[in-house]
Order: C-alpha cells, then sequence, then structure tokens
C-alpha cells in the first residue's frame, strides 16, 4: 500500500495548499508508514510552524528554497536548538517529497536544505545509586499513586521501553506471568520485552491496587480498560502522563536529579553494554532498526572507563 493514494478520508480535490498538503501527509505517515504517535506530534508542530510563517492558505508550488531557508533564520533568531531546527528540516523534506511523489509539485526545493551539523551529546543515564534512589521515591515521598509509580519506574528500568509503549502496554501483553510481554515500537514492529524481579513484585503490587479500584468501579456501570497503567480516574494513563510522572518525582519534590522516561531507556542500554551483553542483542531489545543508534551506548561506556582509569591509574594526571 505504500505509496497509493487510496485513503478514504483523503479528499478527492488535490490539495493545493500547505495546510491541506500537511494535513494529508500527516494521515499518510500516520496510516500507511506506521510513525509513531510521538513522530507525527512533532511532525505535526514543525508543519504547522511552516504555516504560520509562509501562510497557511499559501499554494505549496509556490514555496521555494528561499522561503524554507527564510523559516530557518527565524528559528535561529528565536535560539532555537540545533535538534529542533533538523527537525523542521526533517519534517519540511517529508512533506516536500511527498508532495514531489503525487505530483502536487512539479520541482521539491527542500532538496536542497542542509541540516546543521550538532555538536555530539552522549546520551544521559543514571547511575545505579540514582537509579534506586528514584525507583524508592513513590514509597518516600507520597506525592501521586505510590505503587504504580513504582511499577512504571521499575519497568522503564527493567526494559528499555519508550514511553509510548509503556503507555501502551496491555494486560494481555504480557506472558509468564510477569516475565515477559509484548510492545510495539516504533514502525508498528512488536519485540518482546523482559521484567527482572523487582519489575516483576512492582507490577503485582500496583495491579492488586488497580483491580481494586475497577472492582468498586463495575458496581456503578463503568468498564474497565486494557491499559496497564491508568489514571486515578480509571482512564488510560498517557504518555505525558509518565512524563509528568517521572518530573514530579525526580524534580524539587523527589530527588532533585531531574530526567526524563527517556532517560531510564538511556540507563538500561549502557548497564547491558557495560556488564557485557552482545551490541546485536541490546539492539534487538531496544527495537532500533539500525545498529548505529545502537552504537551510540558503546560510546558512553568508552568514557566511563576513560573516567576510571584516570582516577586510578597512579600516572594519568591527578596531584600527587
Amino acid at each position: 500500500m505504500d505509496g497509493i493514494r487510496a485513503f478514504a478520508s483523503f479528499p478527492s480535490k488535490v490539495p493545493e495548499t500547505i495546510s491541506d498538503c500537511s494535513s494529508e501527509y500527516l494521515l499518510y505517515i500516520q496510516s500507511v508508514k506506521g510513525y509513531s504517535e510521538n513522530t507525527v506530534t512533532g511532525y505535526r508542530e514543525d508543519l504547522r510552524h511552516l504555516s504560520d510563517i509562509l501562510g497557511f492558505e499559501k499554494n505549496i508550488a509556490l514555496v521555494t528554497l528561499e522561503d524554507l531557508r527564510e523559516c530557518i533564520g527565524i528559528f535561529s533568531k528565536k535560539k532555537y536548538s540545533v535538534t529542533s531546527i533538523n527537525r523542521f528540516i526533517a519534517s519540511v523534506r517529508g512533506l516536500f517529497s511527498y508532495c514531489k511523489k503525487f505530483n502536487y509539485i512539479e520541482k521539491n526545493p527542500a532538496l536542497e536544505l542542509k541540516t546543521l551539523k550538532a555538536p555530539k551529546q552522549l546520551p544521559k543515564f543514571m547511575t545505579p545509586q540514582e537509579v534506586d534512589e528514584l525507583c524508592a521515591a513513590p514509597e518516600k515521598k507520597e506525592l501521586l499513586w505510590e505503587s504504580r509509580d513504582k511499577a512504571i519506574f521499575e519497568l522503564l528500568y527493567s526494559s528499555g521501553c519508550r514511553v509510548s509503549e509503556v503507555a501502551n502496554l496491555r494486560l494481555q501483553d504480557f506472558s509468564n506471568g510477569y516475565e515477559s510481554a509484548i510492545v510495539t515500537g516504533k514502525g508498528k514492529k512488536d519485540r518482546r520485552i523482559y521484567l527482572e524481579k523487582d519489575a516483576q513484585d512492582a507490577l503485582r503490587a500496583y495491579l492488586m491496587e488497580r483491580d481494586a479500584i475497577f472492582l468498586k468501579s463495575s458496581k456503578k456501570g463503568a468498564s474497565p480498560v486494557d491499559n496497564v497503567f491508568i489514571n486515578q480516574k480509571g482512564g488510560p494513563l498517557t504518555s505525558k502522563g509518565i512524563w509528568y510522572i517521572v518530573n514530579r518525582y525526580s524534580g524539587v519534590e523527589g530527588t532533585q536529579t531531574q530526567v526524563s522516561p527517556h532517560t531510564f531507556r538511556h540507563t538500561f542500554a549502557t548497564s547491558m553494554l557495560t556488564n557485557g551483553a552482545d551490541i546485536r542483542m541490546v539492539q534487538e531489545m531496544l527495537g532500533h532498526s539500525s545498529i548505529s543508534t545502537t552504537q551510540r551506548y558503546t560510546h558512553v561506556t568508552t568514557e566511563r572507563l576513560k573516567e576510571v582509569y584516570r582516577q586510578a591509574f597512579p600516572h594519568s594526571g591527578k596531584d600527587d
């Protein structure tokens, strides 16, 4: 189906404006290409910026390379990060490539857009002590829902899941008790994740409370949801909700070492490689389509080894 403009929800009239083309393209990458919800949201935001600057009703066939460069210049003046600008460029390239593919435009002005060179940044990760402190925070701080939040933290660390994968996890996805589960990652690709004992125990404790909530709500006629993690009203917990939970516990009210859900993923990968796991196996566990993405974490372990060497070796430049 890839490349076929066959959606009942697409208008029969060929789109001409930036706004209409963007709407159709976003539907395409979500329905046909299988891009994740977070990716589609990011593209939608970037293309909204494009429409804001050039005009929603501007004919996309009239957009020039200079127009696109003007957008990038505006972002630079507003001090957008290199990462944000490069994502905008990727979104615009995708839109115009799509429009050229279906002959909405004769020339693709985005072909000559060059991405900015980004400074190399190693993924941020937590030490084992920081992980233990954060996983213990729900019981100590009593900020939100103790058993649920601990289960989320333990699962994120144990599995290396993306936040969207945790939010979309269903009860029926588990097997062998709670030793493993099937998650759907980017590109709608399924993979198996594994949970160690701490994560299994935390999950069981939370699910007992979760069942009690739905037992009460069922008496009032409410239907339970399949999502493993729910909010305090009994609805599915979203990715934004998990971000909020992690921010609360790692912020000033909690450990005061601010991290994101993705930091757990970085920590999982770094820990696996540091302890001798094969990089191909780690790639599979993380659901990376390219080995080069996983190789970022080998740089982290290399830097850690260098630091250990500098601290431990007597002629490493330390003061006597």
